[in-house]
C-alpha cells in the first residue's frame, strides 16, 4: 500500500465527521467516517485513468506562489490524497510553508469542483494524519443523485481563471460582488475584509518597508530569479505575463522582475485606489492555512465568474510583524493570509503547467 493509502474501510488514521453531506469536511478524531452509497463506487471501487485526469487537471490549475506548483497526489481507489512536495519550496520568501498550504488547499477545492462536474460527490479532511505532515488533504470521492450545484457550476471557472498584474478599467467593483466574494470565503470558513481608500494606502504603505527590507537580501532576489522571467513552459511566471512596471510608486500591483530585460519593461498608470480585500482566519494552525486556501479558491472562481480578475499583494504577509500590521489595519482579530486586488480587466495572462503525469501517482502502479 502506498504512503496515504488509509482511507473508507482502510486501516490507518482517519478523522472524525464535523458535518454531513457531500463534499462537506470532516476533521481529525476518531469514530464516525462518511458513509458510503448503496449504488455501486465508480468501476469497482476505483476510479478510471479518464476520471484521475480530470480531477488532478483541475486540481493542479490553482494558484500558487510563483506558480512553483507544490503539490503531489497519490490516488488509492477513490481516495486522493493531496502532499506538499517540499523540492519546490520557497525557503527564502515562504520559510514556514504558509503559501505552499494555501495552494495545496486552492488545489483541493479544484478537485471539489471537478467531482461536482463529473456528477459525483466528496468528502474531504484537512491534515488527516499527524504522522505525515506533508500530507494535508484527503478526498474521498462517490456518486451521489445530487452533486453540489454550486461547485459544478464554478468547475467552469477553473481554466478561466489567471492572475492579472494588468491595468484594470475604471469601472468599482460593485456591491454585489463584494458580498458574494465575502460569502465565498465565510462558506469555506474565512473572512474577507474590504479596505477603505485611507486602508488601502496603509497597505500599499507597507510595500516601501518590504522593498526595503529586500535591498540586500540576495537568497530572496536569487530564488525569485529562479521562478521568475524569461520563458517557461511547464512552471514559473514567464515574463510575457509579468504585466508592465507600474508608473507609480508604491504599486498596486508586484513587481516580480528580475532580469535586466524584465526590470526595463513598458510602463504603465494603475488606478490610484485599488480595490484590496485581505482574506484572514480565526487561527493560524495547519489547518488554518490550508482553508484559507479552500477559500481564497472559492472567492477566485466567484470573481471570475463575475468577470473579475485577480492579482496578489503578499509581500508584507511574508515577515511576520508587516503580516500582523497588515491584520491589524483591517480592524478584525485574526491572521492575515492573503492580499487581493480586484478588478475588470479582459486582458489574459496565461501560466503553464506540468503534465498531471509528473504529479500524480496510483495505487494500481504497484500492482
Amino acid at each position: 500500500m502506498t504512503a496515504g493509502a488509509e482511507g473508507p474501510d482502510r486501516p490507518g488514521p482517519m478523522p472524525a465527521a464535523r458535518r454531513c453531506g457531500p463534499g462537506r469536511r470532516w476533521e481529525c478524531g476518531s469514530g464516525c467516517r462518511p458513509s458510503r452509497s448503496r449504488r455501486p463506487l465508480m468501476s469497482a471501487d476505483q476510479l478510471s485513468m479518464e476520471q484521475i485526469d480530470v480531477l488532478l487537471s483541475a486540481a493542479v490549475a490553482a494558484p500558487s506562489m510563483h506558480n512553483t506548483q507544490p503539490w503531489r497526489f497519490e490516488v488509492n481507489g477513490t481516495v486522493i490524497d493531496v502532499f506538499l512536495d517540499g523540492s519546490r519550496a520557497l525557503p527564502a520568501e515562504d520559510p514556514t510553508g504558509r503559501a505552499m498550504r494555501i495552494a495545496a488547499g486552492a488545489a483541493t477545492f479544484n478537485l471539489r469542483c471537478a467531482a461536482a462536474s463529473m456528477g459525483y460527490g466528496s468528502w474531504f479532511g484537512l491534515t488527516p494524519n499527524p504522522a505525515e505532515p506533508d500530507l494535508v488533504a484527503r478526498i474521498v470521492v462517490e456518486p451521489t443523485a445530487s452533486p453540489d450545484r454550486v461547485l459544478k457550476d464554478l468547475s467552469r471557472q477553473i481554466p478561466r481563471r489567471h492572475t492579472s498584474r494588468e491595468p484594470v478599467r475604471p469601472v468599482p467593483v460593485s456591491t454585489d460582488a463584494r458580498i458574494a466574494l465575502t460569502r465565498a470565503a465565510l462558506a469555506e470558513g474565512a473572512e474577507l475584509t474590504w479596505l477603505p481608500a485611507d486602508k488601502v494606502h496603509e497597505v500599499l504603505g507597507l510595500l516601501i518597508d518590504t522593498d526595503l527590507r529586500e535591498i540586500g537580501d540576495w537568497h530572496r532576489r536569487a530564488e525569485r530569479a529562479h521562478w521568475v522571467g524569461g520563458d517557461r513552459a511547464t512552471d514559473g511566471v514567464p515574463s510575457s505575463v509579468l504585466g508592465p512596471r507600474s508608473a507609480a510608486y508604491p504599486a498596486p500591483v508586484r513587481d516580480l522582475g528580475t532580469r535586466p530585460a524584465d526590470q526595463t519593461r513598458a510602463t504603465a498608470t494603475f488606478e490610484p485606489v485599488p480595490a484590496l480585500a485581505v482574506l484572514s482566519t480565526a487561527g493560524d494552525s495547519l489547518a488554518d492555512q490550508l482553508a484559507a486556501g479552500l477559500a481564497l479558491q472559492r472567492t477566485l472562481l466567484i470573481a471570475t465568474r463575475d468577470g473579475l480578475k485577480a492579482a496578489f499583494l503578499n509581500q508584507p504577509l511574508e515577515y511576520d510583524d508587516l503580516r500582523r500590521t497588515v491584520q491589524r489595519i483591517t480592524g478584525k482579530p485574526g491572521f492575515a493570509q492573503m492580499v487581493i486586488r480586484f478588478g475588470h480587466s479582459t486582458v489574459q495572462g496565461i501560466t503553464s503547467r506540468r503534465p498531471v503525469s509528473t504529479f500524480v501517482h496510483t495505487g494500481a502502479e504497484e500492482s
